[in-house]
Order: structure tokens, then C-alpha cells, then sequence
């Protein structure tokens, strides 16, 4: 009786002892792992707030490069667009094609297909860039052949394609190719002003009557 009672409280000291160590070591576990927890949670947030800063940095420096390319395309497409030379003169229209319509004689003489936006100048290099303008419309094409003949000792300096003439007369479409379809042969008044100079035959500057 008094053995089995001394083996009780053996085994409950021993019960509590070991209950307390285990306390313990929950508690120290928990001490030991608190901080290295905080650490990998600051370590995170200081990887996520670099990270948004070079973000932040890439985005702007994306946006000035973004800036300074379209200035440079506008400072291109202004440049391109300014006139090396201008004036007014008296426009006719053809659609030379050698096809043998309205005595057509044979293609082109700068070598390109008749088209719209091919202008025929007396004098002007072969290819020379053109834009022409009457009441508020503009047209740019190039010189791609020789005209108009004997008008151009009248004050005539440009033939336009019939697109080009009937789009600057009144901003419709030719009845055919051939015929503009308006009864108007002649259009006064028409600005002109060379873009670029071409590299076929002709000569530069103000357009001359031919021959």
C-alpha cells in the first residue's frame, strides 16, 4: 500500500517534469522562430519596394525615350514637309498612259507608269518631289514627265494627272481617267512647291517653258 502510493507520486512529479519541459521548449521554439520570421518578412518588403523602385525608374526612363522619339519623328515630318522652293501658276491636266486616247503619244518619260500624283513639269529634274494646293486641298506627287508643250510659253507650268485635277478643282473623282469631266480645261491659281529635288534630267529652280 504504501510502495503503490510512493509509485504515484513518482509518476505524477515525473508527469509535471516532463509536461514543463515540453512547456518550455514550445516556448523557446516559438522565441527562436518569431524573429527569423519578422527577418523573412522584412527581407520581402524590402525586395518588393526595390523592385517597384526600379520599376518605377524603368517606366520613366521607357517614357522619355517614348518622348524623344516622336519629337524626332515630328522634327523628320515637319523637315520633309518644308517647301525648297514655291509659287502659283495656271495647272492643265493629261493621263498620258500610250494607250493612243486623246492622242497620246507613249509612257511617261521619267520611266514610272502614269498614276495618280504624276505631274508633268517643262523643266524640273525627273522625279522632283511636288505638292499642289488650290481652295484648301493639296495633292503631293512627283514630276514623271514632260508638258504641257506650247501652253507652258502661256503661263501653263504644270500638267496634273486628272485625279490630281479633278481632286483640286473640287474635291470629287473624274468621270474616266482621261476626262476630268468638268467642262474646265485650265485650273488659275494653283500653288506649287518643290519638296525635294529629283536626280533625273531638268533643271532646279523656278520651271521654265519647255524647250
Amino acid at each position: 500500500m504504501q510502495k503503490r502510493a510512493i509509485n504515484v507520486v513518482l509518476t505524477g512529479i515525473t508527469s509535471a517534469a516532463m509536461a514543463g519541459m515540453l512547456v518550455a521548449g514550445v516556448a523557446a521554439a516559438s522565441d527562436d522562430s518569431a524573429p527569423s520570421g519578422d527577418k523573412r518578412l522584412l527581407s520581402q518588403q524590402a525586395m518588393n519596394t526595390q523592385e517597384h523602385k526600379t520599376a518605377h525608374k524603368g517606366g520613366k526612363k521607357d517614357s522619355a525615350e517614348s518622348r524623344s522619339t516622336s519629337k524626332d519623328s515630328a522634327k523628320r515630318a515637319k523637315k520633309s514637309s518644308k517647301a525648297l522652293l514655291s509659287g502659283k501658276t495656271i495647272a492643265s491636266y493629261f493621263w498620258d498612259d500610250g494607250s493612243g486616247v486623246n492622242g497620246d503619244t507613249g509612257a511617261p518619260a521619267g520611266g514610272k507608269p502614269m498614276q495618280k500624283g504624276l505631274f508633268a513639269s517643262p523643266s524640273w529634274p525627273l522625279h522632283t518631289k511636288v505638292r499642289v494646293t488650290y481652295d484648301g486641298r493639296s495633292v503631293t506627287g512627283f514630276v514623271g514627265d514632260r508638258g504641257p508643250g506650247s501652253p507652258s510659253h502661256r503661263g501653263v507650268m504644270l500638267d496634273l494627272d486628272t485625279y490630281t485635277f479633278r481632286y483640286l478643282l473640287d474635291g470629287k473623282k473624274p468621270s474616266s481617267k482621261y476626262n476630268a469631266g468638268t467642262g474646265e480645261g485650265h485650273i488659275k491659281g494653283v500653288k506649287w512647291e518643290v519638296l525635294k529635288w529629283g536626280s533625273g534630267a531638268g533643271k532646279r529652280g523656278a520651271p521654265r517653258p519647255l524647250g
